[in-house]
């Protein structure tokens, strides 16, 4: 039987506000934050064969998608909405089908997600996940 494909969805900016240093870049410039995160992130998925997801709280009026072929998929929820509730519905509808892993610090969401059969793992534990990948 042929492995599922694996996701790492990332709750943005619960991830940014829980690293000091992300947290600071983003009191100058938000979208140096948002960069730097990504950049690790990228990273990440070029050292191992998860997929990378990430989901930040939008201003738009649809949820907006963005990404090249094989890049990190990043998500903006629309307007009214939240990241959480997109991260929600992603975990809902995939949990079965893919193995994921969701990252964020907000507990009610990780309630959530693994009774969708999704994994969670905290802002420390992704931190962790990004440097021994970063190691090997």
């Amino acid at each position: 039987m042929p492995e599922r494909p694996r996701y790492l969805i990332v709750d943005g900016h619960s991830i940014i506000f829980a690293w000091p240093e992300l947290r600071k870049l983003h009191a100058r410039r938000s979208s140096l934050a948002r960069e730097a995160l990504l950049k690790q992130l990228r990273n990440y998925q070029d050292w191992t064969d998860l997929r990378v997801v990430i989901v930040f709280d939008g201003k738009g009026k649809k949820i907006d998608a963005s990404s090249e072929p094989g890049d990190v998929q990043i998500f903006y929820s629309r307007t009214g909405q939240t990241a959480d509730a997109v991260i929600e519905r992603l975990a809902s509808k995939y949990g079965k089908r893919f193995e994921l892993m969701v990252a964020t610090s907000d507990s009610m969401e990780a309630e959530t997600v693994q009774a969708c059969g999704a994994e969670w793992i905290s802002p420390d534990a992704l931190r962790g996940l990004l440097s021994t990948a970063r190691g090997a």
